[in-house]
């Protein structure tokens, strides 16, 4: 297989700086309940997904009083914030037969050919499940979070294509100069999200509409830091 460990942002140094993993105040925001991962069986072990660094969650309720004053009664949804590595995996696994299935094959029988394109897809959204303290997957770090919005009248906001999804419409400006139907519609959602995380402190995932941090690898790498102020939470 493809050494696909190497990401520009892991170039970054991390200087942890020891900031705990706190609960996430979710009667503040939006979020999905049973989580949808777990639902898939994911073990998160003692720490809930909603967990996140303690400067990471200030950042989102600052994102989510921003959203309140230009969308009152909206909310930012939480999908998926902490991470362990052990989910990473498992989430990279269900991605990898979910993408064999979806294309009517059989992964005893893939050819190497097709082996490499499908893990190619599937790491174009999951980072790898890395245990390498200087390359850990974003979301083990607790420092990044998938989020969506919640309309006032309780319903998901329809951002053109679901998190997780594996194709180009899960880039951030895929509709930016779309003339498909909807396509003005979803990317000013898109933008709304990414105006008021951006307002927060936050970085969006170059290649996910749905994908922000603070203080890890990727977020000191768009910003141009030399150092990232947190590890994989061991």
């Amino acid at each position: 297989m493809i050494n696909y460990q190497v990401r520009p942002y892991h170039q970054i140094l991390i200087v942890e700086c020891g900031e705990p993993l706190v609960e996430i105040p979710l009667e503040l925001l939006a979020w999905e309940s049973p989580h949808p991962y777990a639902r898939l069986g994911a073990a998160y072990g003692e720490y809930s997904p909603y967990f996140l660094r303690q400067s990471v969650v200030n950042c989102l309720i600052k994102a989510q009083n921003y959203l309140d004053l230009v969308r009152p009664h909206w909310r930012i949804q939480i999908f998926d914030a902490y991470r362990p590595v052990a989910v990473q995996q498992f989430m990279v696994d269900y991605s990898f037969a979910m993408a064999v299935e979806e294309r009517g094959l059989i992964a005893a029988e893939l050819t190497p050919q097709q082996r490499q394109e499908i893990w190619q897809a599937v790491y174009e959204i999951w980072a790898v499940p890395s245990l390498d303290e200087k390359t850990p997957p974003p979301h083990s770090t607790g420092a990044a979070v998938d989020v969506t919005l919640v309309d006032d009248s309780g319903q998901v906001v329809n951002m053109g294509s679901p998190i997780d999804e594996m194709s180009e419409r899960s880039h951030p400006d895929y509709y930016a100069n779309s003339v498909e139907p909807g396509a003005r519609e979803y990317h000013a959602h898109r933008q709304l999200l990414y105006d008021v995380m951006l307002k927060a402190g936050f970085q969006r995932n170059p290649k996910e509409w749905w994908h922000f941090s603070y203080g890890d690898q990727m977020w000191a790498w768009l910003n141009k830091q030399p150092t990232a102020l947190y590890g994989r939470v061991l």
